[in-house]
């Protein structure tokens, strides 16, 4: 379900959650801390499982914190996971050829219009090539 008080949020963000070693990890944590406090939801592909356990699990060395991840994401009743289906696919494919964004990033990107939703990420390149199509933002801006 999604809420009226909502944005997309990508695995570079997630990542920057969950790793305290991150560069970005208090001013992200801070972001979503405040974000769901004041009743923001966030929402992403299903796509963001896989991309944040095996991002958690290659970082770390340690394929249980990469499991305990996804666990948490898939626990979290502020997080809505948005199928891939069909007309998704073939928008994040457009958007991929005309903006010149890897795959999965397009996902991401479609999610966000598809829902009239900003997008959050710490991907500068998604971020810069995606402006034309939807509002692109990173935690500390929020």
């Amino acid at each position: 379900m999604i809420v009226d008080r909502a944005t997309a949020v990508d695995t570079s963000v997630w990542v920057s959650v969950l790793m305290p070693r991150d560069a970005h990890h208090a001013v992200t944590r801070r972001w979503l801390e405040g974000w769901v406090n004041d009743g923001g939801h966030v929402v992403a592909p299903l796509l963001l499982l896989a991309e944040v356990g095996g991002a958690i699990a290659r970082q770390t060395g340690r394929v249980s914190l990469g499991r305990r991840a996804v666990a948490d994401i898939l626990g979290d009743p502020t997080v809505d996971l948005i199928s891939i289906d069909r007309p998704l696919a073939e928008d994040a494919a457009r958007l991929a050829a005309d903006l010149r964004l890897r795959g999965a990033d397009a996902i991401y990107v479609a999610v966000a219009p598809r829902l009239a939703v900003p997008l959050l990420t710490w991907d500068r390149e998604q971020a810069e090539r995606a402006r034309g199509v939807v509002a692109t933002r990173t935690p500390a801006v929020g």
